[in-house]
């Protein structure tokens, strides 16, 4: 960011020339302003809610939840929505300073260096890859065998989500506005869904007399003994597993910020629509587990299903009326998966302008008949169809798949939230959004949170996802090092750093960054 005789802002943050308003120009930070600002507030929240999706989260992972923690475990799902809630206010604060697509790869190398910006990139990239694939798959395995009433099998699973990926990948490409506006629809009828699926349940459940809050309570068939344990070495106890339910589900609420150069007023627009997403659909989330839990019957029959949610709201409501809500998840789930990669997308794109990823050559350029990122857009979709491949072999891909998607986020969470804590009082002047007084708190409850989180991992039903993630490091840590031994550290400035660094030191005079022939 620039002082007043440079930036493109007024002196008073009002519009700069050209009618941009505060914080749109992407100039002070070396970029020109390649995709169009159409994203209003709702869209923006529209990303944010359609990315996390209580759908997609709760219908993947409710069935794990059952079989590691009993119907108990859901009451890990409050910690989990307060510990993301200051993730996201976290978020939200930096989106608010350095409102640019990439987000924490933005962050990180502006804040701290280059070399460490690529890799939380590249753990980012790793993140959407995986996660796409994982929220794909739920339809395939969780929700379409029971709303067409035939048997779920590793192969036919595998062929649907491919298909699924295609289409989104497809609609990505094609046009941005687009892809939008079915996000949109589709979080709004979500919205809609949702709140009339649980209405639903609740009220059917009343009347026929099927609600037991009782069972809210209960172990299932998990052992009492040692239940709240905090576990050894290479194990947790088995309420702690219940957390991945939540941690799965609340995240990816910073898509938000990986859209902030197609955002108006990103500044003030993204770090809101995170927090609104987080607090929404922690509290219509939870509601729905209750709903659902307090119907299940037999948890303990209900954890053996592979469609466990399904089960429960066509029993409860009725076939036609159970597959009309069934379909409207349906939609939900796709719109996820549609935000996921439009996410990777820009997230490659923006890594790609840098000259930071392999293949930037190509993967740079916008198309002139569509106005996106094409060529990424096929890059996301080519990744997704081998991780398909990979995981769909496993006797427990689902559990795999939202395993792998639920430890990467809780590292780019925490390397992020550690970035904040160093330099925190060095930061870029805020554009629209700041945590004020409430910033320590917020800290504390989110470094406690974090550190909790990431300790569930070490039990060993995590090997398959750590394996992923040892294969995906050493694979961008080749390319890492390829960069650095061309170009060494200085190749990778950012553009514009030293503006950033003008702000963080009032007192040093501005260096000149390299130029775009010089930087890799």
């Amino acid at each position: 960011m620039s002082d007043s005789s440079t930036s493109p802002r007024s002196a008073a943050g009002g519009p700069a020339a050209g009618g941009i308003p505060s914080g749109e120009g992407l100039s002070e930070f070396g970029y020109e302003q390649e995709v169009k600002r159409e994203l209003g507030w709702y869209a923006s929240f529209a990303v944010a809610f359609g990315f996390v999706s209580i759908a997609t989260g709760i219908f993947t992972a409710y069935g794990s939840v059952l079989q590691s923690s009993g119907p108990m475990g859901i009451w890990t799902w409050p910690v989990v929505v307060v510990g993301q809630l200051c993730v996201a206010l976290i978020f939200g604060s930096l989106a608010a300073r350095i409102p640019v697509s990439g987000y924490a790869y933005q962050w990180t190398s502006r804040l701290a260096n280059p070399v460490l910006g690529w890799i939380m990139g590249w753990v980012s990239f790793m993140f959407l890859a995986v996660v796409v694939v994982a929220v794909d798959y739920t339809i395939a395995a969780t929700i379409l065998p029971v709303l067409f009433q035939y048997e779920g099998t590793n192969q036919n699973a595998w062929v649907i989500t491919g298909v699924v990926v295609l289409l989104q990948a497809i609609l990505v490409a094609i046009s941005t506005r687009a892809t939008q506006r079915v996000n949109t629809v589709a979080v709004t009828i979500q919205l809609i869904g949702m709140v009339g699926l649980t209405v639903l349940l609740f009220a059917v459940g009343a009347a026929t007399g099927q609600l037991d809050f009782g069972t809210l309570f209960s172990r299932g068939d998990v052992p009492a003994e040692g239940y709240f344990s905090l576990g050894g070495a290479t194990s947790v106890g088995p309420w702690a597993m219940g957390f991945l339910l939540g941690a799965f589900t609340i995240v990816g609420f910073e898509s938000a910020a990986n859209l902030a150069e197609e955002t108006k007023d990103p500044a003030r627009v993204v770090p809101r629509a995170m927090a609104r997403a987080v607090i929404g659909l922690g509290v219509l989330g939870m509601l729905f587990l209750v709903a659902v839990t307090a119907l299940a019957e037999n948890p303990a029959a209900l954890a053996k299903s592979d469609t466990p949610v399904a089960d429960v709201i066509a029993r409860v409501l009725g076939s036609y009326v159970g597959k009309g809500l069934l379909v409207l998840v349906v939609i939900s789930i796709f719109s996820c998966g549609l935000v996921i990669l439009l996410s990777g997308t820009r997230l490659v794109w923006a890594m790609s302008r840098d000259k930071r990823f392999p293949g930037w050559q190509l993967l740079r350029r916008i198309n002139g008949t569509t106005g996106t990122p094409m060529n990424a857009a096929v890059l996301v979709f080519v990744i997704a169809q081998i991780l398909l491949a990979t995981f769909a072999r496993s006797t427990q891909a689902l559990f795999s798949l939202f395993s792998a998607a639920t430890l990467l986020p809780a590292i780019i969470y925490a390397a992020t939230t550690a970035l904040y804590i160093a330099k925190r009082r060095s930061l870029p002047p805020s554009r629209g959004f700041q945590l004020g007084r409430w910033e320590v708190p917020v800290l504390v409850l989110a470094v406690v949170w974090l550190a909790y989180e990431l300790l569930i991992f070490r039990d060993a039903s995590f090997a398959e996802p750590w394996r992923y993630v040892a294969v995906m490091s050493a694979i961008g840590a080749v390319y890492l090092a390829y960069l650095l031994i061309r170009y060494g550290t200085k190749g990778l400035t950012m553009p514009d750093l030293h503006d950033i660094d003008r702000v963080l030191d009032d007192d040093a005079p501005a260096r000149p960054g390299p130029t775009s022939a010089e930087r890799p």
